[in-house]
């Protein structure tokens, strides 16, 4: 009988390991299709990048036949990059600096303060997480920026960036609803005043959340392009380096260069995968602490 029972345990032992380790397999599986389906994009662009037109056009070889590094010195002299990354870094720093300053107000705002319209207020945020207005948004915020004499200044192109941070409204809300509210009250009781609840408390301890709501605008900004063509259409010299990159599509002769773009866009991935690589712990710190406290 007890011999029975040692080897029933046995068969269920080896019965478990199996499936952990089919478990196993898929979960490997799974994320090695995700990485190919992630990756292959950018390494396409970098390869396709150092390949001849004629190689990218008639559908060449995955690697290229002869490796044309001058491409890149090409989509340097082409288009005008010193200038179009500068308005990009100009651009997309402010956008950041904008979003997350005024995301951490709204935010504190929100999980700290009773108002009236509060309610109707977090419903109108709520609708524009889910109700993708897009393109249709455009033509206005141009019109109302032309109507504040701004529209061909760099300025303009900041605010119309800024705008829509629904999203980050409600991470910053969130992470702040899970900071106890007797540091407050402490704060208070010791002469703060709400704004110095704010600078002193709560925005030292939401560091976290703050670099997720700056990297998220911080990419946003740098990869944007229908937004940053529409406001700096009629304004070549204030382009940032993505409207750049698609112009570097059509030569002189007006034939397309698709080697060109592809290397002009593969410069345009260093400096996001650059404030990823120095940000990527706060980043995966901020939506874990968020996730938690939300």
């Amino acid at each position: 009988m007890a011999e029975a029972n040692v080897q029933e345990i046995k068969m269920n032992q080896v019965h478990l390991s199996k499936k952990a380790w089919a478990s196993l397999i898929a979960k490997w599986i799974f994320l090695g299709v995700m990485i190919v389906f992630t990756l292959y994009p950018v390494i396409y662009t970098v390869l396709g990048s150092l390949k001849t037109n004629a190689e990218l056009t008639q559908g060449g070889g995955f690697f290229p036949e002869v490796w044309h590094f001058e491409n890149y010195y090409k989509a340097f002299i082409q288009a005008d990059f010193t200038q179009y990354t500068l308005n990009s870094v100009i651009v997309s720093a402010s956008v950041t600096l904008l979003a997350t300053v005024t995301t951490s107000l709204a935010g504190f705002v929100m999980a700290r303060r009773d108002f009236a319209g509060k309610k109707i207020l977090l419903a109108l945020y709520m609708s524009m997480m889910f109700v993708s207005l897009g393109s249709v948004t455009l033509y206005p915020i141009y019109e109302l920026l032309r109507a504040l004499k701004i529209n061909k200044t760099m300025l303009a192109l900041v605010i119309a960036l800024t705008g829509g941070q629904a999203t980050n409204v409600f991470l910053v809300m969130g992470f702040t609803k899970g900071i106890p509210r007797e540091l407050d009250e402490a704060a208070i009781i010791d002469g703060c005043s709400i704004y110095g609840v704010y600078t002193r408390i709560i925005l030292p301890l939401s560091k976290p959340i703050l670099a997720v709501v700056a990297l998220f605008s911080f990419r946003n900004a740098w990869n944007d392009y229908i937004t940053s063509l529409i406001m700096t259409i009629s304004m070549p010299k204030l382009q940032t380096l993505t409207v750049a990159v698609v112009q570097l599509k059509y030569s002189v002769n007006a034939a397309a260069e698709w080697h060109i773009m592809l290397a002009g866009a593969s410069i345009a991935i260093i400096p996001i995968l650059i404030v990823y690589l120095f940000a990527n712990k706060q980043f995966i710190a901020g939506l874990t602490a968020g996730a938690v406290k939300g």
